[in-house]
């Protein structure tokens, strides 16, 4: 089959490798159909790496993906051949003690598509995966949404780890597609308005098309100003969507007394900071977010029944062969790209 993958520093060419073989009784073999650019690949296209997660070339990423059941094994009963599905990237053990609480996102021995040390990426013809990590959509339903699910249970996942958002006032610190994917849920669990910024402004029209009350471009306005001037109570809870510090600080700003911070982006440095005075007084809660949690499910059926629409969301279409044109795209937020679909067909 042939594979796309990862040569050196922004380098990629397509490779001839073997496919992969059923090693398990419940592995499922997928044709895949598309899949998005996320901006963790993108991490390992310009950079080779995350925190201590380091590529060691040739190598395949990719996670956002959707496809077609081609094979099963003996023991696979969730799905069989022709099935169309979603793919969840995470591979848990569900032996471990994380596990067992309830807690395979946070798997001790957790494999994930595309993630150097771990598993090959999804950015190939076929790809194994076990069938827990297969979930069947709706005829209805595009593979394109279906590869969405991803980013989505990610934000959905945040947003019911926050707080009831039923009347909430919520900000939204970059609006990528983790940011969208944060406030589509928020605003069909009951937010009452949604705050964004982001420093791309055609994002930000999408933002105002999908809801947002106000919007702010950090490049040109002072977002903390802006938003308070529109609610001088300031927010319930605050979505720092783009591994920003600044953003992490206007956070601080705009949360009010007993306000919770979810900390979803993926920073470039190795600490975060936090000012202590403010975030002291106002007794603020700042919680981590890692991936999802029993949230593919959720993600799919809100889309499945028309709670959530996420065809906003692709704004740019690539074949497989012109990859690294899509990569090259998303690397530099070329074009007001939300999000850059490949497809496989």
């Amino acid at each position: 089959m042939k594979a796309m993958m990862l040569t050196g520093i922004r380098q990629m060419e397509m490779k001839e490798v073997s496919t992969p073989a059923l090693l398990n009784d419940r592995d499922v073999r997928i044709k895949m159909k598309t899949l998005g650019v996320c901006g963790s690949d993108i991490h390992y296209y310009v950079s080779g790496k995350i925190g201590s997660q380091v590529v060691s070339y040739p190598y395949t990423v990719g996670h956002e993906g959707a496809g077609e059941v081609e094979a099963v094994g003996k023991g696979v009963t969730m799905v069989k051949p022709g099935d169309r599905i979603a793919i969840e990237p995470a591979m848990p053990c569900w032996e471990c003690d994380q596990c067992r609480a309830g807690r395979p996102h946070t798997c001790r021995n957790l494999r994930f598509l595309g993630c150097p040390g771990q598993a090959e990426g999804s950015l190939s013809e076929y790809i194994v995966m076990p069938e827990t990590s297969c979930f069947k959509i709706p005829d209805h339903m595009s593979y394109d949404e279906a590869a969405i699910s991803e980013p989505l249970a990610i934000g959905l996942y945040a947003v019911k780890q926050s707080i009831p958002m039923k009347g909430a006032k919520v900000g939204i610190l970059g609006f990528g597609p983790i940011g969208m994917s944060v406030m589509l849920p928020a605003l069909a669990l009951g937010a009452s308005e949604v705050y964004v910024s982001d420093k791309i402004d055609e994002r930000l029209k999408i933002a105002q098309e999908s809801g947002a009350v106000l919007t702010a471009n950090p490049e040109r306005e002072d977002v903390a100003e802006k938003i308070t001037a529109k609610v001088p109570e300031l927010l319930d809870v605050v979505f720092e969507c783009c591994g920003q510090q600044d953003a992490i600080d206007t956070a601080v700003d705009l949360l009010k007394p007993g306000g919770k911070l979810m900390v979803i982006g993926i920073p470039e440095f190795d600490r975060w900071s936090f000012p202590v005075d403010k975030s002291r007084h106002k007794e603020l809660c700042i919680q981590n977010v890692r991936r999802q949690n029993e949230a593919v499910q959720p993600a799919l059926d809100m889309m499945a029944e028309g709670e959530i629409s996420v065809s906003a969301m692709t704004t740019h279409r690539f074949s497989f062969e012109k990859s690294k044109e899509a990569f090259d795209l998303v690397a530099v937020y070329g074009d007001g790209v939300m999000k850059a679909m490949i497809d496989f067909d």
